[in-house]
């Protein structure tokens, strides 16, 4: 038999379960506010896999880096002065070698020739000059001869003048023969004079053509020398002391005249050539100081030229050698220069991130306070040297920060490190 129930019970039901139901409600609603708010899983990486560096405030050294070899300071090319034919390769390259060692042969008949030909004709000029001043001599002395006659003949015609006319003084001659003795006296006195001044011309005369006979002379010696240093230019010499670098030629090889035979270098005076990335060389100035590492030792230098063009991104840098040379330097060795740009006193800097550039703004993982957590910033970057860059905004000394390719992260701000 059902016993009826009373109201009071059916109120306290539904006001339970009115109550049961709100509770659920609020729980769900705060369970929903709370995964709402919570941060999505951080992506693991492992620590050991990333770099990271700490953020500084002090002294930073700005400095570049770039890759290149040693080159002699004084390299020459030996050109072919004549056309002719390799005979024979004397020295081989590698070989040190001084001004006067012959590093080839060459032939050419028609240059012997030449030189045989303008021998013989500067041995022809040379006797026609002798020749010639001989004969001018001779001429000279017959001149001479004949003034010095004409001079005794008029001083004799001057003496017998002298005494007709005394003796006409004295009535003793007659006037027709004083004067007589006095025109021909005068005859004689102008052929004297005629005489010596014919042999002051003479003498004028004598220089003139020897003067021409030996700028002939001097033609043909200087036609000879050509011909001589030809033939002598067939026996190729290095011309400085140094060491063989190159012999690009080979015996029988027919050359022209201006062909490279030979490359010699001083192997104890070398200089640096380093390329130099072009995003970094605006700031290479000739005088800086520098350093090359010869991989065997660092020598000191300093920057002597820094080439106008650009090639292949690059500028070239001529850094000349200050320092000693370490043991096993060379020509063509490859070497590591880095160049010091300038001095910063007091900047906040951090190492070099993976891919920040100077001046550009990057996007780096901060590390939290709980040191596992990284968070993504943006940082703007400044001036850079070869393993640090200048920090303008975005982070503070002390702070540690992941500078690794983080490209891989891109879809993610925030990191767990394991």
């Amino acid at each position: 038999m059902d016993v009826p129930r009373s109201p009071e019970i059916l109120k306290q039901k539904k006001r339970r379960r009115l109550l049961y139901g709100i509770a659920g409600a609020a729980a769900v609603l705060l369970v929903t506010l709370g995964l709402a708010r919570l941060k999505p899983a951080a992506r693991s990486v492992e620590r050991t896999s990333v770099w990271i560096d700490a953020v500084k405030r002090g002294p930073m050294l700005r400095q570049v880096r770039g890759l290149g070899t040693l080159v002699p300071e004084e390299i020459r090319w030996i050109p072919a002065q004549t056309q002719g034919r390799v005979e024979r390769l004397v020295t081989l390259a590698g070989s040190a070698v001084k001004p006067d060692t012959i590093v080839l042969e060459l032939s050419n008949p028609e240059v012997e020739m030449a030189a045989l030909d303008a021998e013989a004709q500067l041995r022809a000029a040379q006797a026609a000059y002798v020749e010639l001043k001989v004969r001018l001599k001779t001429q000279r002395l017959d001149q001479e001869a004949t003034a010095a006659r004409i001079q005794a003949e008029y001083s004799q015609a001057k003496m017998q003048a002298d005494r007709d006319e005394e003796l006409f003084k004295h009535g003793l001659l007659p006037d027709i023969t004083q004067k007589l003795s006095r025109v021909s006296a005068d005859e004689l006195a102008n052929r004297d004079r005629v005489e010596k001044a014919r042999l002051a011309v003479a003498d004028e005369s004598i220089q003139a053509q020897l003067a021409v006979q030996q700028a002939r002379v001097e033609q043909v010696r200087a036609l000879a020398n050509v011909r001589r240093d030809q033939l002598q230019a067939l026996k190729v010499r290095a011309g400085i002391d140094g060491v063989l670098q190159q012999l690009p030629v080979e015996v029988g090889q027919q050359v022209a005249p201006g062909t490279n035979l030979a490359r010699v270098a001083q192997p104890t005076k070398l200089k640096a050539v380093v390329r130099v990335p072009e995003t970094q060389a605006k700031d290479v100035q000739i005088g800086q100081v520098a350093e090359v590492d010869t991989r065997n030792g660092v020598v000191a230098g300093k920057v002597a030229r820094v080439d106008p063009a650009v090639q292949n991104g690059t500028v070239t840098v001529d850094i000349a050698l200050t320092g000693e040379l370490p043991r096993g330097a060379r020509p063509d060795l490859t070497v590591d220069g880095t160049i010091e740009l300038e001095r910063l006193t007091d900047v906040i800097f951090v190492g070099r991130p993976a891919q920040g550039q100077p001046e550009s703004q990057v996007s780096l993982f901060r590390l939290e306070s709980d040191g596992v957590h990284a968070s993504r910033v943006k940082v703007t970057l400044g001036r850079a040297s070869v393993s640090t860059v200048e920090v303008r905004e975005g982070l503070q000394p002390g702070e540690q920060v992941i500078l690794s390719d983080t490209s891989a992260w891109d879809a993610s701000d925030r990191i767990r490190l394991n």
